[in-house]
């Protein structure tokens, strides 16, 4: 890896409807997540920690606090000329916006023309999980493809709902098709109860992204999408490999969670995130400190369990609670609070998801919900307890009865 230049690109233009009203005013890849990170974290910290020291951030949709993220959070050493850089759209090619994925490496093609690299990692910005790139970049410059897409084992009842990766039997190292959410999907050789989903995450020969980006744009019929037009162009062409997640061995990582990858592109699968990271022995390992997960150091005190002012004793149950926050003679269980909240005396939060300055006042009761920054719940209310009441008020109730409650709301 040493011996070739390699460049980041970031993609983080995505709008991330299916998280309203979490990105009712932030992009997808800066909502926040577990406590103290936003989803952009994740991605930058695999490849700062794989060794990549050049790498832009592709913003576009209500990208300001993402921007800001990345600035005030990404700062490395410019001497070495090191950078995480965030580079909205910028209307090279006409007055118009990122088309898709692909367009938007077409649209910022003189990044790349710029720093001139060997080979260019392209990954997503709204995945959790932890993998070493330098591992995978190895392999792509061993199989001698133009592209080397990861993939990521998982149930073959689940192949619905990814892009799914179906080997070369003659080598399989290459990929012979590539189908979108297949509704008859074939199991793997080794583990027919198994198929190889796409996890968004690409190796390009840089030449090779240039010629096929550009050769993309001038496709009327194409969607410009990294894995719906580009990839599918490599396979048709034979230049595709593929590498197995079960091949990347991440240092610090346990059985438990060495295989984790989780697509939290909905408000379930969100949610189903954040408890993974609050047992015992999490699915997700936050506090594996051989491989850390990067995030903006506030400037804020530790957390603080108290009594509240009648002497009553609060209880914190299998819980992340971020700093700056006051737990004061409430009960918290299963849930993950973000930085600056409070808790009042006699309040109940149980499985529940909690952003940055939350107020959860005296004998209110929270019940699996997610709520956004700024929320305030006076005290005796209650969200996620009665769900007609909750769509009444304009909350958000998914059909699994997670309730969402957006940004700078009073709940009364």
């Amino acid at each position: 890896m040493l011996s070739k230049k390699i460049f980041g690109i970031v993609l983080a233009g995505g709008e991330g409807k299916r998280l309203m009203p979490l990105t009712a005013d932030r992009a997808k890849p800066a909502v926040p997540f577990g406590g103290g990170y936003r989803l952009i974290d994740f991605a930058l910290s695999n490849l700062i920690n794989s060794g990549l020291r050049q790498i832009v951030v592709l913003t576009q949709y209500k990208s300001h606090s993402l921007d800001r993220h990345v600035s005030q959070t990404w700062r490395l050493d410019g001497i070495t000329s090191s950078y995480v850089a965030s580079v909205p759209a910028q209307q090279r090619l006409g007055k118009r916006w990122f088309a898709g994925s692909a367009d938007a490496i077409l649209q910022s093609l003189n990044l790349l023309r710029d720093e001139r690299p060997d080979i260019v990692v392209v990954v997503g910005a709204d995945h959790v999980y932890r993998m070493d790139f330098a591992q995978m970049i190895e392999a792509h410059i061993d199989s001698g493809a133009g592209v080397t897409v990861a993939a990521i084992r998982q149930p073959i009842g689940l192949a619905d709902q990814f892009g799914v990766i179906e080997l070369d039997k003659k080598d399989p190292r290459r990929i012979a098709a590539f189908i979108e959410k297949p509704k008859n999907a074939v199991g793997l050789a080794d583990s027919p109860h198994e198929v190889l989903a796409s996890m968004g995450n690409y190796v390009f020969d840089a030449n090779i992204l240039i010629e096929a980006v550009i050769r993309d744009g001038e496709n009327a019929d194409s969607n410009h999408d990294m894995g719906g037009d580009i990839v599918p162009d490599f396979v048709s062409r034979g230049e595709a490999a593929v590498y197995d997640l079960n091949n990347n061995v991440v240092p610090g990582s346990t059985e438990r969670d060495r295989f984790y990858w989780r697509d939290v592109g909905t408000i379930d699968s969100f949610f189903d995130a954040h408890q993974d990271l609050i047992s015992a022995l999490p699915i997700f390992n936050l506090y594996n400190q051989d491989w850390p997960i990067f995030s903006q150091q506030l400037n804020s005190p530790p957390a603080k369990f108290v009594r509240d002012a009648k002497g009553n004793l609060g209880t914190t149950i299998d819980s992340i609670v971020s700093l700056g926050t006051l737990i004061s003679g409430g009960h918290l269980e299963r849930s993950v609070i973000g930085s600056w909240c409070v808790v009042d005396s006699g309040a109940t939060v149980v499985d529940t998801v909690v952003f940055d300055r939350v107020r959860i006042g005296a004998d209110a009761v929270v019940r699996r919900a997610i709520l956004d920054k700024d929320v305030v719940i006076s005290a005796g209310a209650t969200v996620g307890v009665h769900h007609d009441d909750d769509r009444a008020r304009g909350f958000t109730v998914t059909d699994s009865g997670i309730t969402v409650v957006g940004k700078g709301v009073l709940v009364e």
